[in-house]
């Protein structure tokens, strides 16, 4: 058996740990949040600020590919009641704060945010940034759609701070495009791209996804090529993950129309080349920047950090997500607001918190967060100081006996590393120290595959 098919299973993306799947049932009380969050707080806000995540779940028409939550309409009246309900969410956040809080990061994620006219999304932020201070190395970013995204989207954002634009490119085959529903030409790209950086925009990144259904080896060239072409800042090169139990829209076609494991690797190898050829570095799982990209200057320092926002340069402790399904992490603990946006802005009209489900992390949860932490952003973890050991650690010290065998880790007394090989298999990786997906293996799937 090859490594490809030993190591392609279902596995987590540790965005977080525990992952999502494994949280206690029962959600943490709103007093049990409060107070993990503003002890958090006052620990963390004078040296590395907060950050904040605004969940802005509207689109226009469904992109079948896509497992987020979203909320599919045309009907614009909904942006209003939706943008009154993330500021008064904010207030009442605000409210526990004894100080104004120090801003290190905002970003604006979907759904689609431009979906959302640049009158709303200033009202919005406005209301916000009134209340914090910005911190003078603060990054602001937002997604946008190439096909929806204005040049008055582009200028307004601008005008209150925003310097980062991540656009979903996924692919730019017309066959692929039609089977996932996704639509914009490498003109309309050229064009947005052009306009953000004549704006002032210094950081420009596209999605990229491989794995896509009908995608073949030469369509996958053929946009990396036109990517390259383009010359972004920086390179989010996905995985499709392929969970139809989760998302209906990938029901649209099945699992016959999605490139073999074999066939997935190649495609990410191959352009992960072609990237590296045009001066491309490659991050962490997923990710490549050019030359003098903040990201890739983080990486060689040493202090590349990872949440569920993905790999991040900033160092906040507390990350405040507001809106529907938006989660917050207070670094001891986890909440997800009601993904249901009409549920979300009910509750929050009645002075509620909008929790659906938490997660408060004891300290073996905390020890092997900042492992799996590690392993993802320097591809090395130690345990020489007590701090970093419990038994979960070392029972998962005990399941690496493959992955030494098959040189993707190496063991040193106190420290294991990552192979070159074994970074196409961190996911994999990961798992081995996930103690509380050990102690409940999944009687069905929930993960998409690591390959």
């Amino acid at each position: 058996m090859n490594l490809l098919e030993k190591y392609a299973v279902p596995g987590p993306r540790y965005t977080s740990y525990p992952t999502v799947p494994y949280w206690d049932l029962d959600k943490p009380s709103d007093e049990s949040w409060e107070n993990r969050m503003l002890k958090t707080f006052q620990k963390s806000n004078d040296d590395k600020g907060i950050s904040i995540y605004i969940h802005l779940p509207y689109c226009e028409s469904l992109c079948t590919y896509c497992a987020c939550n979203k909320r599919i309409t045309k009907n614009h009246r909904v942006e209003e009641p939706y943008i009154q309900a993330i500021i008064t969410e904010w207030e009442k956040y605000r409210s526990f704060f004894p100080t104004k809080p120090n801003l290190a990061e905002l970003h604006l994620g979907g759904g689609t945010p431009t979906f959302f006219s640049p009158q709303n999304l200033k009202l919005m932020l406005d209301e916000i940034l009134s209340t914090v201070i910005v911190m003078t190395d603060a990054e602001f970013s937002f997604e946008g759609h190439p096909a929806n995204t204005s040049i008055e989207h582009l200028e307004t954002l601008y005008s209150i701070g925003f310097r980062r634009v991540s656009f979903g490119i996924q692919d730019f085959n017309e066959r692929v495009q039609q089977a996932i529903h996704r639509f914009q030409s490498f003109k309309e790209v050229e064009i947005i791209t052009e306009s953000a950086c004549s704006i002032g925009y210094t950081s420009i990144n596209y999605d990229l996804i491989y794995g896509l259904p009908f995608q073949t080896l030469a369509s996958t060239i053929s946009t990396i090529e036109d990517v390259i072409k383009l010359k972004p800042n920086r390179i989010a090169y996905y995985s499709y993950a392929h969970v139809p139990w989760v998302s209906a829209g990938q029901r649209m076609y099945t699992e016959a129309d999605l490139p073999a494991p074999e066939l997935k690797r190649t495609m990410y190898e191959t352009g992960r080349n072609l990237l590296e050829k045009a001066g491309y570095y490659e991050i962490g799982m997923d990710h490549f920047a050019m030359e003098n990209d903040l990201l890739l200057l983080t990486k060689k320092a040493g202090k590349l950090n990872r949440n569920f926002m993905g790999y991040t340069s900033t160092q906040s402790e507390l990350i405040i997500g507001l809106g529907a399904s938006s989660i917050s992490d207070c670094g001891t603990g986890y909440i997800q607001n009601e993904k249901n946006s009409e549920a979300y802005i009910a509750r929050i009209n009645k002075g509620e918190w909008a929790i659906s489900r938490g997660h408060l992390l004891n300290r073996e949860d905390q020890i092997i967060r900042e492992h799996i932490k590690n392993l993802m952003c320097r591809y090395e973890t130690s345990w020489e100081c007590t701090r970093l050991q419990t038994d979960a650690w070392f029972e998962g010290l005990e399941r690496i006996d493959e992955l030494i065998y098959d040189h993707l880790v190496i063991k040193e007394p106190y420290k294991l590393i990552v192979t070159e090989k074994g970074k196409n298999y961190i996911r994999n990786i990961c798992m081995a120290f996930d103690a509380r997906l050990w102690r409940s293996l999944p009687a069905t799937q929930l993960f998409s595959s690591t390959i």
